[in-house]
């Protein structure tokens, strides 16, 4: 058996030159000996995001073995995974797939900023199945010393510290010499080579003849005013080029209005290269310890432990919003994050039943008393013949959990924080309700939206948690996937609403006016109950239309 899998193996990837044949052996002696289920990485994919980025594939060792990019993620990455590609792909590509054990993503702000991270990635790890960036060669920076006499732009790979300024990492390299071209002409830098020009190299140069130097080296103009123009190109290659791009523009309009279609032509393609080379980017340390990312989930869950004295990190938390569509929907979301990322299979919404009206505090009494009433309930079901009565509900549950643990777990683990989305108001509804099911000791706090303010139980002085802090990011995180996850809610009543309306059957009325007449009165109950003038207040329904309206709904006493 240990041979047929080495024999694979190697067949399978050295017709491209992949692996090193001994460390083929080793990896295949280990397949054999240590089993392993590959897992199901299709099933991950929803939590991948519609956006430009970076993708790290890892094989079963956890080792790096391909780094890519694209402009869609989620697009990109479910193509690795589809059952035709791995039918239909090369030797090489199908290796590939087979190989890879876990990936992970990193979400960039533009294509740009994806080529640049993707090729640090590849000379950080050179990972086997990736050709292109495995060299030492870098991206182009733009180098300019203002010490000298009459500085001037060159380009270069590597940065030191010698007391210049340098623009970039830039991504398009044409785009780049193209833009530092059009730079020069435009500021009338010079180009040529000597430290110090002087006459004798003037004798040689036809720049100042074209117009396209200002001719420092002859005293045609002072060193303050070439400075000035230094100082100009500078601002423009730091991204204050609005300006300048915006009249390339209206001269590019300008020559297309009097037909001249090469000049247009010519001015689009530098208004391009413009806007490639200066689209903002970041650029990216090296480090072969990790994945270069700007997010860190369980640094900044233990972050957050210190911050709020817990004593512990909050490896589970729940968060919990509530949100109102007009007077009609109540609805309220829970999300819970482990380990600091989404634990999308435990995420729950609410109707809520009891509260009428808006009344975010009673609505988040009830939400919070359902919850983990159920949590208690289950844990009972669980286990009929433990006692309880001895010990409060929280040390209880723990116990189980614990007792637990080594099995399958049958009921709803307890959180380790609970945030409300509010001030003082929701926090205290939620608080006194968790003391009514004898929960006193469970960690929970409430987020303000204004100052991003934390409160806290029996403190009435918020904590202030800076803003570059990633224990503050994260309780944004879990607050905002809240407010998403009770949008959808939102969204979803709401399509049921309009499409179930009894304003259907009204004459004149609209889809579009059906769904601002639900939004103003929030439902048919409330609209039978305005009158003729306070819907024809609404845009687009006149008077006439609004009396039609007032005299079906009183004509129908069903809502």
């Amino acid at each position: 058996m240990t041979g047929g899998v080495r024999h694979v193996v190697l067949r399978s990837v050295s017709a491209d030159n992949i692996l090193d044949c001994r460390q083929l052996e080793v990896e295949a002696w280990w397949e054999v000996s240590s089993p392993r289920e590959k897992p199901d990485l299709r099933s991950r994919l929803s939590d991948v995001p519609h956006q430009p980025g970076v993708y790290v594939m890892r094989d079963r060792f956890n080792r790096v073995i391909y780094v890519g990019k694209a402009r869609d993620l989620r697009k990109r990455l479910s193509n690795y995974f589809t059952p035709s590609r791995t039918r239909m792909a090369d030797v090489k590509t199908r290796a590939l797939i087979q190989s890879i054990w876990d990936f992970e993503f990193h979400v960039v702000r533009n294509e740009p900023e994806s080529l640049l991270l993707e090729g640090q990635l590849i000379k950080d790890f050179r990972p086997r199945y990736n050709i292109s960036f495995r060299d030492d060669k870098r991206f182009l920076l733009v180098r300019v010393h203002t010490g000298d006499a009459f500085p001037r732009f060159s380009l270069t790979r590597l940065k030191k510290d010698d007391g210049a300024r340098y623009f970039g990492p830039f991504a398009h390299s044409g785009a780049l010499r193209t833009t530092i071209n059009w730079l020069n002409k435009k500021f009338g830098l010079r180009v040529c080579r000597p430290l110090n020009p002087g006459e004798n190299d003037y004798k040689h140069c036809s720049n100042d003849v074209i117009k396209n130097c200002s001719a420092p080296c002859i005293a045609r103009i002072t060193r303050e005013d070439y400075m000035a123009r230094i100082d100009e190109a500078c601002e423009f290659l730091g991204g204050r080029a609005k300006d300048l791009v915006a009249a390339l523009e209206q001269e590019m309009q300008r020559a297309a209005a009097r037909l001249d279609f090469e000049k247009a032509a010519e001015l689009r393609d530098m208004v391009e290269d413009l806007k490639k080379t200066l689209s903002p980017t970041r650029s990216f340390e090296r480090a072969r310890s990790k994945v270069v990312t700007t997010i860190d989930p369980m640094a900044d869950v233990r972050e957050l432990g210190e911050e709020l004295g817990l004593g512990s990190a909050p490896l589970v938390m729940e968060c919990f919003d509530i949100a109102n569509i007009g007077t009609a929907h109540c609805v309220a979301s829970m999300v819970r994050f482990k380990n600091g990322v989404p634990d999308n299979a435990n995420y729950r919404r609410y109707r809520i039943r009891i509260v009428s009206g808006q009344n975010d505090f009673a609505a988040m009494s009830e939400v919070i008393r359902r919850r983990f009433s159920r949590i208690l309930l289950e844990a009972k079901k669980a286990h009929p013949d433990a006692e309880f009565s001895q010990e409060n509900p929280l040390e209880a549950l723990r116990r189980l959990e614990d007792e637990s643990a080594p099995k399958a777990s049958t009921f709803v683990r307890l959180p380790d924080l609970v945030i409300v989305d509010g001030g003082k108001g929701q926090l205290s509804s939620a608080t006194k309700e968790l003391q009514r099911l004898g929960l006193y000791d469970l960690p929970i706090i409430g987020l303000a939206k204004e100052n991003e303010e934390v409160y806290r139980p029996g403190n009435p002085d918020p904590l202030l948690i800076s803003h570059d802090r990633g224990a503050l990011k994260l309780l944004q995180r879990i607050r905002d996937e809240a407010h998403r996850w009770a949008n959808g809610y939102h969204q979803l009543l709401l399509g049921r609403r309009v499409e179930e309306s009894l304003l259907d059957d009204c004459p004149g009325v609209s889809q579009n006016r059906k769904q601002a007449l639900l939004k103003a009165f929030g439902s048919v109950a409330r609209l039978r109950k305005a009158t003729p003038a306070d819907i024809a207040a609404l845009p687009g329904i006149g008077a006439g239309l609004a009396a039609q309206i007032h005299d079906f709904l009183q004509s129908h006493g069903g809502d």
